[in-house]
């Protein structure tokens, strides 16, 4: 009876260590990769944290966004040594989210670090469940941005310019557009969404009509040809018209349903799980007349 319940023990544990070692494989990030848009330009992709990009210019490299971990800003430094032994002079955060801007606390000090005035702000808003950002924390002070603009901000690499501009409020307060004019691309961090509704954080002051004219200005304003997400492939003109297309649609239907006298309640019964979030958040814009 002894041996059946020691052998019955050793094969709970087999199985226990099997599942905690899947589940740490389930869990473990993508390797970083990088795809090249140019002789300078790529994008960074894998590890944890959202799509991000760097640039090579005269004297220096700049970054769109940092990912989420150590591990993954160690392996996207060690992948960028690869390419070129120029210094990380810029980092620019397309907008306040975690998946794209914790990683800035493991670059160096050294970095200048590069956003929107309004994301700056928003670094500081609580969390989503109403907890205090990390960033109020002193010892991250360093890794905040600290040049800011509101509109447009041109920098330099040598010769090279990148043109960073803000038209306004969308999935949060603060995204902003890297652009690239010799390659007529542009990052634009997770101000569209594909293979899934968008995301506006109402939370932070976001707003899906505004996130529309948002979008058409950058059209209309850019040439870019092609639009690099935080959280897909890159897409082009006809997508991002697309994208347009679909939100107002949805704006339009809700808008009725709203004007029929429905609630939120009565109007998510129309839609897939999904789209609850972004259906919450355009009831109450109109309902709030914030359109």
């Amino acid at each position: 009876m002894k041996k059946k319940y020691v052998l019955f023990s050793i094969l709970i544990c087999s199985i226990l260590l099997l599942s905690s070692s899947s589940f740490a494989q389930q869990r473990q990030a993508a390797p970083i990769k990088l795809e090249k848009l140019s002789d300078n330009l790529y994008q960074i992709l894998g590890g944890r944290g959202a799509n991000g990009g760097f640039y090579i210019g005269d004297n220096g490299v700049l970054v769109i966004d940092t990912k989420q971990t150590k591990e993954s800003v160690d392996l996207t430094l060690e992948e960028i040594q690869k390419i070129t032994d120029k210094p990380i002079k810029y980092i620019v955060n397309t907008h306040s989210d975690g998946d794209h801007v914790t990683g800035n606390q493991f670059f160096p000090k050294t970095v200048t670090i590069v956003a929107q005035k309004n994301c700056r702000k928003e670094f500081f808003h609580p969390r989503s469940n109403g907890e205090p950002s990390a960033w109020e924390k002193p010892e991250l002070a360093p890794f905040l941005p600290s040049i800011t603009f509101s509109d447009k901000l041109d920098i330099y690499l040598g010769s090279k310019k990148i043109e960073l501009y803000y038209f306004g409020v969308g999935h949060t307060t603060g995204d902003i557009v890297v652009y690239f004019p010799e390659e007529k691309t542009a990052f634009i961090g997770d101000q569209i969404f594909m293979g899934r509704p968008q995301l506006i954080h109402s939370y932070k002051g976001g707003n899906s009509f505004a996130h529309v004219k948002t979008l058409t200005k950058m059209l209309d304003t850019l040439e870019a040809e092609k639009f690099c997400i935080g959280h897909s492939d890159p897409i082009d003109r006809t997508t991002v018209k697309h994208h347009i297309e679909e939100m107002t649609q949805l704006q339009e239907k809700i808008k009725t349903q709203i004007d029929q006298g429905k609630n939120l309640e009565e109007i998510q019964k129309a839609f897939e799980a999904n789209h609850l979030r972004l259906v919450e958040s355009i009831f109450n814009e109109i309902k709030n007349d914030k359109m």
